[in-house]
Order: C-alpha cells, then sequence, then structure tokens
C-alpha cells in the first residue's frame, strides 16, 4: 500500500480528526467488495442455466437463492457510500457551492452513460428504440437531488431521506394508470415500468427514484459519523447496524407494513427463512432497506477494525467504481459470447429485439462452473483496475480521466 495511504489510516487510527479527513480506505474496501458481489451476480446472469427467477422458492434452491440474495446489498450499498462520500468531499476543502456544481454536472452525466454506453453492454446493437433505467440512473438523479439540497441543515437532509425510505411504501397501491397523462412521472419515480417518453423510443424504469434519493440522502448524512474519533465512529457503527437489522426482524414478523410482498410459512423451516428475507427490491422497500444497509453499516464496522493490506486488491477496484462498472458488463457479454459461439454464433446474445430471452435456450452451466467463471473475470478485472489506476496516476493532466 502506498506511504501516503498508510499515513493516513495510521492518523485515523490514533484516533485523530484533522480539519481535512483523509480518503477513508474501509469505504473503498466495502465498496469494492458489493462491486465483486455485482459482477457475481451478472455473470450468473449470462452464465447459469437456471432459466427461471433464483428467488422462486417453487423452482430455486437454497444456493442459488442465496446466490442472488447476497448481491442485494450490492446498489443501496453503492448509493450509500455515494452519499457519505459526497459528505466527506465537504471535509477536504469543497464549498457547498462546488460540491453541488459537482453534484450536478457528475449526476447529469451518470445518467448519460446508463443511457447510451451501460445500455450497449447489455445490448450489442445500435439500435436506440430501447434502453433501461438501471443502478446509474438511479445514482445520478440521487445526485442531482442531492445538489438542490446540501444547503440544508444536515438534520433536516437526514429527516428527508427517513420521510422517503420509510414512507415511500404508503404509495404502493398508486398505480401510474391512475394519474392520466402524468403518469410516467409517477412510473420514473416509484413503479417498475416501461414508458414511452418520446415517439419510437421506450424506456424500462428498473431504478424507480423515490427510494434511492433517500438512500443517498441519508448517506450524507451519515457521513457526519467519519467526523468523530475512530472509537465513538465504531460505537455507533455497530450499535446502528445491529439496530437497524432487529428493525428489520421486528417489522418484517407483523407482515404488516414496509414490503408488498408478505413472507410466509414455507414447507420446511429453511425455506421459511428465505421467504422471511426475501424483501421487494424494485422500487426497494423499507424492509429490503433495513436488511441490506444494516448489513453494509455492520460489514463497515468490521472492516474498519480489519487490517487493511490484506485487502489491497478490493480497494483498488473500490477506487475506480465507474470505470469498472462501465467495462465489467461489456467484459462479462463479450466472454459469454466466446462461450456460446461455436453453438449459437454471435446473435443470441446481441439482443437484438426487446422482450426476449437473455441467453439462447440450453445455454448455461451449474453454479459451481458459474462461481469459477466469476472469479476468472474478477481476476481479470482487476488487472485492468489497477492498470487504470496507475495510468490515472500518471496522467493526471488528462481532462477526461475525471469522467471515469
Amino acid at each position: 500500500m502506498e506511504k501516503s495511504n498508510i499515513n493516513q489510516l495510521v492518523l485515523i487510527a490514533n484516533n485523530q480528526t484533522p480539519d481535512r479527513i483523509p480518503r477513508i480506505i474501509s469505504i473503498d474496501l466495502l465498496r469494492g467488495l458489493v462491486m465483486v458481489l455485482m459482477t457475481l451476480d451478472h455473470v450468473r446472469g449470462f452464465f447459469s442455466n437456471a432459466d427461471f427467477n433464483p428467488l422462486d422458492l417453487t423452482q430455486s434452491n437454497i444456493p442459488l437463492f442465496l446466490t442472488r440474495w447476497i448481491t442485494h446489498l450490492c446498489a443501496p450499498t453503492f448509493i450509500f457510500l455515494a452519499g457519505i462520500s459526497a459528505y466527506l468531499s465537504l471535509k477536504r476543502g469543497k464549498t457547498k457551492q462546488q460540491l453541488s456544481r459537482f453534484l450536478l454536472l457528475r449526476g447529469l452525466w451518470l445518467v448519460f452513460l446508463d443511457l447510451t454506453v451501460v445500455r450497449l453492454s447489455w445490448r450489442f446493437d445500435l439500435n436506440f428504440t430501447f434502453s433501461a433505467a438501471g443502478v446509474l440512473w438511479a445514482i445520478g438523479w440521487s445526485m442531482i437531488f442531492l445538489a438542490a439540497i446540501i444547503y440544508l441543515p444536515t438534520r433536516t437532509i437526514l429527516a428527508i431521506a427517513i420521510f422517503l425510505i420509510v414512507g415511500h411504501n404508503l404509495f404502493d397501491n398508486v398505480q401510474a394508470e391512475q394519474l392520466g397523462n402524468i403518469g410516467w412521472i409517477w412510473t420514473i419515480l416509484h413503479e417498475q415500468k416501461m414508458i414511452e417518453p418520446i415517439s419510437g423510443f421506450r424506456l424500462f424504469i428498473l431504478y424507480p427514484l423515490i427510494p434511492w434519493i433517500g438512500v443517498m440522502a441519508l448517506g450524507y448524512a451519515f457521513g457526519t459519523l467519519f467526523e468523530m474519533e475512530k472509537e465513538r465512529r465504531l460505537q455507533l457503527l455497530r450499535n446502528i447496524g445491529l439496530s437497524t437489522i432487529a428493525a428489520f426482524i421486528i417489522i418484517r414478523a407483523t407482515n404488516i407494513y414496509g414490503d408488498p410482498n408478505p413472507w410466509s410459512i414455507q414447507s420446511n423451516f429453511p425455506n421459511t427463512l428465505l421467504s422471511f428475507i426475501d424483501c421487494h427490491k424494485y422500487p426497494p422497500s423499507l424492509l429490503y432497506l433495513l436488511i441490506t444497509l444494516g448489513l453494509a453499516i455492520l460489514l463497515l464496522y468490521c472492516l474498519e477494525k480489519t487490517k487493511i493490506r490484506y485487502f489491497k486488491p478490493l480497494i483498488i477496484l473500490g477506487q475506480q467504481p465507474l470505470f469498472f462498472y462501465v467495462i465489467h458488463i461489456y467484459l462479462i457479454h463479450l466472454t459469454a459470447i466466446l462461450f456460446a459461439l461455436s453453438r449459437y454464433g454471435i446473435e443470441p446474445f446481441t439482443f437484438s429485439q426487446v422482450g426476449i430471452s437473455w441467453k439462447p435456450k440450453e445455454f448455461g452451466y451449474d453454479l459451481p462452473i458459474v462461481y469459477l467463471i466469476w472469479l476468472l473475470i474478477t481476476f481479470l478485472l482487476y488487472i485492468i483496475c489497477d492498470w487504470f489506476a496507475k495510468y490515472k496516476k500518471k496522467h493526471r493532466s488528462k481532462w477526461w480521466l475525471n469522467y471515469l
């Protein structure tokens, strides 16, 4: 690890809280970890021979279910950490005006990337009559919203975040069709659905915005913990993480509020437990966010106590999140084509038509092979990101690197 990073860790370990907070390596480490989990989910999507929803307990099995479920950590953690990082940038010298401008421009850039470059990585065709509003879309618009509210007191931002996260399930029964000509706005905010904003162009809203905006705002308010001395911060991370998971268990047990999909008793206890933890992601319910963010906060607590040098590869990945995200689907998609080329040719993996299967029928592998492919692709991504980090360091003057 570089000397500057070691000095930062020593400073934090000695409970010092300077006026300008150094880069928090545990945040990079957690970000890198969830990026690797995200890669697992996308590798499974391209390479698994299971042609059903892995969370469907009538068809799935425990390993396949958990392979999908554990990756639920990714989007909430990623967006939560983006909020924390925004707050910490204020403590590293940015003014609120500078931060607001950065969040606005960065947010617009991420939305553009999601609808163009990232869309192309999923669908290798240039017929842009369809796109999907995915996680970069959600991060981008959340940044734009945060850019508008950072002038408010942090407690007010926290209150807004809690209101959006806790309260949005009150509107689960509101449907876009009920709102007439403005129904498309509601779809963007709170309903997973296809819209046609421009004649001939369809946009699938995969990540409705309201709860994700709340998660980023929550992360921003949570950033205040990193101004505290280390022991106090660790205590709060542990207590908040455990309390959040306890709240999930209590609220989920009632089956009254917080998720549109109630859990139910299954034919055996393991499946009943899986039903209990299987919460609604699109949009993320209160209970989904309680369990995922609770686990993320506990992971942050554990990683703050970890010897960082053992996890340098994850740190490198976590420090190049946008570059990693942009290239990882291209790499997975190209690898899938290579695996299937001799039997199917290239067309089944180009997704040239909306609504066709993700992959050719009868293509795919059992879960152990999927995990091996995941490890291979993760290793390749590490090699590429390590090279990019070094290139970035040597060419700081290149303006375009700031956009990756």
